[in-house]
């Protein structure tokens, strides 16, 4: 009887102890492991800063892949994979074509009514600055204001400047499109026998695994992105409609398509925004702008973002934030944009529960 009682009592202990958390679980075996994960994780962090831009090229087609596939699958049940392909890839060209011309010709026009802005704006300037200058004369006061109106002439000039300064910047970002596009086309004509060969790297015991981990991890990104961003949106239009201010659909729309690149996008949404209520609307009317858009992105990323992320993602909150840190740290924009799918896939890989999601 009290051998059966220990026995027993060696089987609830042994589960018990394989139930346990991660840090009971772990091992010698286990740390050694670790410590060369963290050696060769080190050596990749070296490689991503000097292949950012090439790994950031690769990495948005990827995305922009994952999410032509689907209309690709749903297609394939009427029509053979080649002809869904042919439609998807046609029509999404078509799209972005349409959309980029109507950007440049939008930023073409800004551009000339810049132009016009900068040049009435020296205007306006010489003359109050001249009759000031002659009023000082008739009194014999010895003030000369011509330093003074050429420091305001240079700075209206160095704007100028910078703006000119900015289109071949805006040249190398139609260019990477181009290349992201044709790369997004390979990736979807491979139909994974690119991941498959990434996944013949993994030891066969972990490759299923890991297989899904990153699966779910960026698809669950991209779920929670494309959602932040239509909330985003739908707030900023009910905002912009409650405030009467001009333009409210389609300003909206431009903060919620930049809100789906991490980091640098939500910034240059506004700006875009602002910059076009400025040409039409005036100064206030660009201030409320800016203010709206600020107090409801900081209420994006750091009430809604982190609680969609858990949910789509399954990671911490508090994972979240950490993970964005130390991308951004690493790798600056390619880190803030694969910093949490990457997290997210760690976590799931290695199975760590105290880091996922309740």
């Amino acid at each position: 009887m009290d051998r059966q009682i220990t026995q027993d009592d060696r089987k609830e202990d042994d589960k018990t102890e394989s139930n346990g958390t991660f840090w009971q679980r772990i091992s010698t075996n286990a740390l050694v492991r670790f410590l060369l994960f963290a050696a060769v994780g080190w050596v990749l962090v070296q490689l991503i800063n000097h292949f950012q831009y090439v790994i950031f090229v690769f990495a948005f087609a990827a995305i922009l892949a994952i999410l032509l596939n689907y209309p690709v699958q749903y297609l394939k049940g009427f029509l053979p994979r080649r002809f869904a392909l042919g439609i998807v890839v046609l029509l999404s060209l078509a799209a972005i074509f349409f959309l980029a011309l109507g950007i440049g010709v939008t930023i073409a026009d800004q551009l000339q009514d810049i132009a016009a802005t900068l040049t009435q704006t020296i205007t306006s300037l010489q003359t109050p600055l001249n009759q000031v200058q002659a009023f000082l004369n008739q009194r014999n006061i010895s003030l000369d204001l011509s330093p003074l109106q050429q420091q305001l002439q240079s700075l209206v000039f160095n704007g100028a400047s910078w703006l000119v300064s900015y289109i071949p910047t805006l040249l190398g970002s139609y260019v990477t499109l181009i290349i992201v596009l044709v790369i997004t086309f390979f990736m979807l004509i491979d139909e994974g026998n690119l991941w498959q060969f990434i996944l013949r790297l993994v030891p066969q015991a972990q490759r299923d695994r890991f297989d899904r981990s990153v699966h779910r991890s960026f698809q669950g990104f991209i779920r929670g992105q494309l959602l932040i961003s239509f909330l985003l949106g739908l707030a900023t239009y009910i905002v912009f409609v409650i405030f009467r201010l001009p333009f409210a659909l389609v300003l909206s729309m431009v903060v919620a398509v930049f809100d789906l690149i991490p980091g640098i996008g939500a910034t240059l949404g506004v700006t875009l925004a602002c910059l076009i209520v400025l040409l039409q609307s005036g100064w206030w009317v660009a201030l409320q702008v800016l203010a709206i858009c600020v107090i409801l992105q900081q209420l994006q990323d750091n009430l809604l973002a982190p609680r969609i992320m858990q949910s789509t993602v399954r990671l911490h909150p508090l994972v979240v934030f950490f993970a964005l840190l130390v991308g951004t740290q690493i790798a600056g924009l390619l880190g803030v944009f694969l910093a949490v799918p990457v997290a997210g896939a760690i976590v799931s890989f290695l199975q760590i529960e105290e880091l996922q999601a309740a």
